[in-house]
């Protein structure tokens, strides 16, 4: 197999189907896509039914393109991540990894057009992260929820606004970022930057006003965030948990109970926002996300520092700071279905707390005139000849 057959088959599996999200080439079945979702065969010519080991390794190797380090993270670490290019418009986020001794490579598309506020229809609290000058700001949630897409949006809107130094460390470079009023320096792991402790320790002698850290994926890298953020840089950074308040305690877990106090007061300081984010299917096709967003607050502090109670959780203070553009993913989720954007379904599966959401839904419908329960059919049992009852006496 030669490059262009590679990338007519890329092409071929970009091409055929709607709303493709990432490609797939694994050893024993067609070339597939996901689309909306669902994994679907690729037909191309000369056709494929099932792929060989030695197509899979040929598609793999000519992607890793004789990179040395990305083959001996294949060998010896058994996945190797990087970009590729198909051309100005297509590029993808590729993973390459052994299974049972053969190659699969899992390619995801990303988008080429930088995303903005405006055009993902983000909320207000968006463009105040973008105005913020210091601080630390989180973005949660799992693999392919669009945390990228969001910190880029704001990051466009530092761009158009502001002329800063904004330094990136990536895994790999997803949005290619153009000069506007700021100067962009985008650096990708592996070629420019060995790990992201050691990349953000270097972009602090590089003058930056703005960084973005890929991923927390250590403690080091933690530290050396909300160090940055503490000496007057804006850090935007993600993990990789479920909810505003499981973030605040997974960042607290990665130190010693000794140094909880300190590391506490240190968060509260240097926390600015923590947005997590849920993906699910959109009513006539395509995704929605659905947002939980934390600003800081007295509340906020004071949970952070003294930590959650049964009447005082980080739940409870979103729920009520709307003045402070907070809400929880279950506020949001009546939001996206009175807007008539996902099911009750999809509402009640991806909440947190179910029981709130169902009787948000049931507010819902009743304004609307809906039933709000599917029990029907019920009446008073008529007494015998609307005879009134008369209660039996004993003799």
């Amino acid at each position: 197999m030669k490059q262009q057959e590679i990338n007519y088959w890329i092409a071929a599996m970009l091409h055929k189907h709607e709303r493709v999200s990432d490609l797939n080439v694994t050893v024993g079945k067609t070339l597939q896509v996901e689309s909306n979702g669902v994994l679907v065969p690729v037909e191309v010519s000369p056709p494929v039914a099932a792929l060989t080991p030695f197509q899979t390794e040929v598609f793999a190797l000519n992607l890793i393109n004789g990179n040395r380090r990305l083959l001996r993270d294949l060998i010896t670490k058994g996945s190797c991540d990087l970009s590729y290019a198909l051309d100005d418009k297509s590029r993808f986020r590729v993973n390459i990894f052994s299974q049972k001794g053969h190659y699969t490579t899992v390619l995801r598309k990303l988008d080429t057009e930088i995303p903005s506020i405006q055009s993902y229809h983000f909320p207000g609290s968006f463009q105040k992260m973008a105005r913020e000058v210091n601080g630390l700001i989180l973005f949660t949630g799992a693999t392919g929820t669009g945390k990228t897409t969001s910190m880029a949006a704001i990051l466009n809107r530092v761009n158009e606004e502001r002329p800063v130094h904004i330094v990136t460390l990536e895994d790999p470079i997803e949005y290619v970022h153009p000069h506007k009023k700021a100067t962009f320096n985008q650096r990708e792991m592996g070629d420019d930057f060995d790990t992201f402790a050691n990349g953000l320790r270097a972009a602090l002698r590089q003058a930056p006003k703005v960084i973005l850290v890929g991923e927390i994926r250590d403690r080091e890298t933690l530290e050396i965030a909300l160090t940055a953020a503490e000496t007057g840089h804006l850090v935007f950074s993600t993990l990789h948990t479920i909810d505003t308040g499981q973030t605040i305690n997974r960042v607290l877990g990665m130190f010693e109970q000794e140094e909880q106090a300190h590391i506490r007061n240190r968060l509260a300081d240097t926390i600015r926002w923590v947005v997590s984010q849920r993906l699910m299917p959109r009513i006539g096709g395509g995704q929605v996300a659905a947002l939980e967003i934390l600003c800081t607050s007295m509340r906020v502090r004071d949970l952070i520092i003294n930590g959650e109670t049964e009447d005082k959780t980080f739940y409870n203070v979103l729920r009520d700071g709307s003045v402070h553009d907070m809400r929880t993913f279950d506020q949001h989720l009546l939001e996206l279905y009175e807007a008539g954007l996902i099911t009750e379904e999809s509402a009640t599966l991806f909440a947190s707390h179910r029981s709130e959401v169902k009787r948000g839904m049931d507010t819902i419908k009743a304004a609307r005139g809906e039933r709000t329960s599917s029990i029907s059919g019920l009446r008073m049992e008529q007494q015998e000849a609307d005879v009134p009852y008369r209660r039996s006496t004993r003799r």
